[in-house]
């Protein structure tokens, strides 16, 4: 496992950034410098599949619990008995399982982006009443939605290629995804170019870092989370009725396509979420933002992130 760390060492509390897709470490950057300059310990590992990091060929290595047990051997690696979590799209999601399976290991939780989808997350029930994750996004947005393509082996790599890396991640990273453009035709949003102006917050240099890994290691190790949801999901069934308590703070941009899921908002803003996340502490809801937000809106995400975990 590639780990990048900034900051205090031994002694001083340790904050664990946990990035989604197509993401690295990198993704954190700004949370880290801010952190560690207020004397924090930051550790952030490429998960697996990602940059640096291993990536086991077989797609079932990449499941829930695969990826929480390397959470936690890097805690026990670095000697670290319990920290503060930060996650971001399937960062977040592996930290919710965290939060489930591992507590005790989790002083508190700041998820962004994604919050707490039981259903989606955790069978509960059988029969029909039970339906599987890839069932209930093919029903909402139809097969071609992303995270349905995603699913048969080699479809998903053809459309997102290693040569295209540059291409894919600037594409990506600039662009705000809408449950339209998600669940359109190759998932395409408006296209770029190298020629087009980055967003302030994005630099040259930064698709450059994100590039030339993907353009070295492809985007499988990925997808393959993707290809773990419905196993996840049948994994997850002994906690069917588990909640996470563990004192949570939860971010998300008011133009990211995961706040805007079917029911999402009224279950954010209606009590679902506290009823499921007992020790949620508060909602931050970013105007502006889109699905990027610790690098589109670094400051403010960074801020949040200190203002909550400096109180314990």
């Amino acid at each position: 496992m590639h780990v990048a760390e900034s900051g205090a060492e031994e002694g001083s509390p340790a904050v664990v950034f946990l990035h989604g897709f197509p993401e690295l470490w990198y993704s954190w950057r700004h949370q880290m410098e801010h952190l560690a300059a207020r004397g924090y310990r930051c550790v952030a590992p490429d998960l697996r599949g990602y940059g640096a990091t291993a990536a086991p060929a077989d797609i079932a290595s990449y499941s829930a619990f695969h990826v929480v047990g390397d959470v936690v051997a890097l805690l026990d690696a670095l000697g670290l008995g319990k920290v503060f979590v930060v996650g971001h799209d399937w960062g977040a999601i592996i930290a919710w399982y965290l939060c489930l399976f591992r507590a005790d290991r989790v002083t508190a939780l700041v998820n962004t982006s994604v919050a707490f989808m039981r259903h989606i997350y955790i069978r509960s029930g059988a029969g029909d009443g039970a339906a599987k994750p890839t069932d209930f996004f093919n029903r909402t947005y139809g097969p071609k939605y992303y995270i349905c393509r995603f699913q048969e082996p080699g479809v998903a790599e053809k459309e997102l290629s290693p040569a295209k890396a540059r291409y894919i991640t600037r594409q990506i990273l600039c662009s705000r995804y809408t449950a339209e453009s998600a669940a359109g035709d190759g998932n395409k949003p408006v296209p770029t170019t190298d020629d087009d102006p980055l967003p302030p917050w994005l630099t040259e240099a930064d698709v450059d870092y994100f590039a030339s890994e993907f353009e070295r290691t492809g985007f499988t190790g990925g997808i393959n989370y993707y290809r773990n949801m419905d196993r996840n999901w049948e994994l997850a069934a002994p906690w069917a009725d588990a909640k996470v308590h563990v004192p949570t703070r939860f971010i998300v941009g008011d133009g990211d396509l995961t706040y805007h899921y079917p029911g999402i908002q009224d279950y954010i803003h209606k009590g679902g979420f506290k009823a499921d996340v007992p020790l949620l502490e508060d909602v931050v809801i970013i105007p502006g933002a889109g699905h990027f937000i610790q690098q589109e809106k670094a400051d403010e995400v960074s801020n949040h992130i200190y203002d909550f975990i400096s109180k314990f």
